[in-house]
């Protein structure tokens, strides 16, 4: 499974391949699903361009976005710390969601996590992990008891260095253990991004791409679009295969 993962917390200073209106959003999710992401995960955004996690900023995203992307292919959402003010607004939030996403992500160091966490279980969204390396979620993970429930563990290596990017995703592939029995998305960030999803075909794990984890090709070259990350990590990731483990 490759996820595309469209904006995240970029903007227009970024460039202008970074969707944030829920046209460009859903139009940028169907390019990287022809080009072959079976997966999407956006950041909802205001039109001024803040991300926010309120139903009214929600809804026409995901509307938006099933009325472009093939039914088949999940939709999910972020809900990182930054979007409100704090746990019990973004619990508040989540309970007032009338559009509902097919998974969300939820940053397991972060305050409130499990709460926020089990109210998208019951509601019935998938709920992805975030572990990022350098925190305590793989700690907390480990003792959740909702750790057997989760959709999967989105495992992000935050090393940046390219030239240590992947034994850094080793080592925390180790923290993480079995992570409960729940299949493992491994990926990474800006100059790291590349290597650790090259590392996540030899290991035969999921992975995602896109702009929100780096602008930049395996060359180095400005990518223009998802599509042409996915494209592109598409043909590193089955190198990585050819590798072997």
């Amino acid at each position: 499974m490759v996820q595309v993962c469209l904006n995240g917390r970029r903007g227009s200073a970024d460039g202008a391949g970074v969707p944030l209106s829920p046209e460009a959003i859903a139009r940028s999710a169907a390019e990287a699903v022809a080009a072959g992401a079976t997966d999407v995960h956006v950041h909802p955004r205001t039109p001024c361009g803040r991300e926010s996690l309120s139903p009214r900023v929600l809804a026409p995203v995901l509307d938006a976005l099933r009325a472009r992307v093939p039914g088949p292919v999940p939709v999910g959402v972020g809900t990182g710390a930054w979007a409100e003010p704090g746990p019990a607004a973004r619990r508040n939030r989540v309970r007032t969601w009338s559009v509902l996403p097919d998974h969300a992500s939820v940053n397991w160091h972060e305050e409130g996590a499990e709460e926020i966490a089990g109210l998208l279980i019951d509601r019935g969204v998938g709920v992805e992990a975030g572990i990022r390396s350098g925190t305590d979620g793989a700690a907390r993970f480990a003792a959740s008891p909702l750790a057997s429930k989760v959709l999967r563990v989105l495992a992000e290596v935050t090393d940046p260095d390219p030239d240590t990017a992947q034994e850094s995703a080793r080592t925390f592939l180790a923290d993480l253990g079995s992570a409960h029995g729940r299949p493992v998305l491994l990926h990474g960030e800006d100059l790291g991004a590349w290597p650790v999803l090259r590392l996540a075909g030899r290991l035969g794990l999921a992975t995602r791409i896109g702009l929100e984890d780096t602008l930049l090709l395996p060359d180095g070259q400005p990518a223009r679009s998802n599509a042409e990350l996915v494209t592109a990590g598409l043909a590193e990731y089955r190198s990585g295969r050819t590798e072997g483990g």
